[in-house]
């Protein structure tokens, strides 16, 4: 036979435990718009330099 008596600490700790858990997930990287600018201006160098190349 089970146990009827219910201990309300009990669930009180384990969702304060879940909760903890939830605010220790780190955030996704976020792209920084220094670093999609460097690619924009690599982009743009490399289609010059093929351009000189091919005249």
């Amino acid at each position: 036979m089970s146990n009827p008596e219910i201990d309300p600490t009990r669930n009180t700790q384990e969702f304060r435990a879940f909760v903890r858990k939830g605010d220790q997930e780190p955030e996704p990287a976020k792209r920084s718009p220094l670093l999609i600018g460097g690619a924009a201006v690599a982009v743009l160098v490399a289609v010059v330099v093929v351009i000189y190349l091919l005249l």
